[in-house]
């Protein structure tokens, strides 16, 4: 293909929104067409953000000509429906976190995409921002000693509204799909595969996780110990610490804008990370780049590193006593 990617988006929520706009920054990236579940929302959307194909079916879209990839922006539960009509109208796709509501459907996404030898990638921005790249190579470097644990969480006092999304089971409600999955993901993302996670976790009226924390062991013998909440403004941040200082990621830290060494022998500095676009353009480069070369998998998101993380999402639900109708 050539350099241009053209990208449809599925789905007008906020999320798609967002990626719309950080779509804008990414170089070769060009916003072809949008689907929604009515016409009249494609279009609203579309007018909004100069988009020249508007859809009124997400079937439409996954067979629409002139898109080489779509981004799904839709609701968590309908991910992996979503991502397989894409896939099917011959689509590669960049397939918003968590990546579906359990390990059986990810494998389902996933064995799909192989078959058809098409671009694949769970939208976990958090991998491509510049923030996780220098704390990767200061890691390396040695300068903090060698890597004994990672502590990550991230929370916020979201609404009670007992009819709200983020409240409801057959919704996929709860902390840990919603917030969990970023601590989770870059735990193993800097520590390696996790080898064995123990849960505890606080469960809303409405039957979903309130706040969970959880500790993994990785493979390379350290610990990570996350924590995830709907119900606390804490201060998500990620901490990975050594044998000889640590290295801290500020501001949520999928949004870092900077992060700060604090070394053993006293000393301290602050390095600035800042993005591109809103912080989603870094992973909409990586995916176009992936196009170009004819990948079908990002070496820093494999397929496998998703379907990793499902299973372990898998386990930490069963811990806590979390079911959603798709596990049935």
């Amino acid at each position: 293909m050539d350099a241009t990617v053209r990208w449809g988006i599925l789905g007008t929520g906020g999320i798609a929104r967002a990626f719309a706009l950080g779509l804008k920054h990414a170089p070769g990236a060009v916003l072809a067409a949008v689907g929604s579940r009515t016409p009249e929302g494609a279009q609203r959307f579309a007018h909004e953000l100069g988009i020249p194909a508007a859809y009124g079916s997400y079937e439409e879209l996954a067979d629409a000509p002139g898109v080489d990839i779509i981004y799904i922006g839709t609701p968590h539960t309908l991910h992996a429906e979503n991502a397989m009509l894409a896939l099917n109208g011959g689509k590669a796709v960049l397939c918003e976190k968590p990546f579906a509501m359990n390990r059986h459907e990810a494998g389902q996404v996933v064995g799909l995409a192989r078959a058809k030898n098409l671009f694949l990638m769970e939208a976990m921005w958090t991998r491509f921002m510049p923030a996780l790249a220098e704390v990767r190579r200061i890691m390396a470097s040695g300068e903090i000693g060698t890597v004994t644990q990672v502590h990550a969480d991230f929370g916020f006092s979201a609404t009670t509204d007992p009819e709200h999304r983020v409240n409801k089971r057959e919704l996929g409600g709860g902390a840990l799909l919603d917030l969990g999955i970023y601590p989770l993901s870059i735990a193993c993302a800097l520590l390696g595969k996790a080898k064995s996670v123990q849960a505890q976790a606080i469960m809303s009226d409405t039957g979903v996780d309130a706040t969970t924390a959880f500790t993994m062991k990785h493979a390379g013998g350290t610990l990570s110990v996350c924590s995830c909440s709907i119900r606390a403004r804490s201060a998500s941040e990620l901490v990975v610490s050594g044998t000889g200082g640590s290295i801290r990621m500020h501001r949520m830290f999928h949004l870092a804008d900077r992060i700060t060494v604090d070394l053993q022998d006293g000393s301290s500095r602050t390095i600035p990370t800042p993005w591109l676009g809103n912080g989603y353009t870094h992973e909409a480069i990586e995916a176009g780049r992936c196009l170009r070369d004819g990948l079908i998998e990002h070496p820093l998101m494999t397929h496998e590193d998703t379907l990793s993380l499902m299973a372990l999402l898998d386990e930490i639900r069963g811990q806590i006593g979390l079911r959603y109708p798709s596990d049935d």
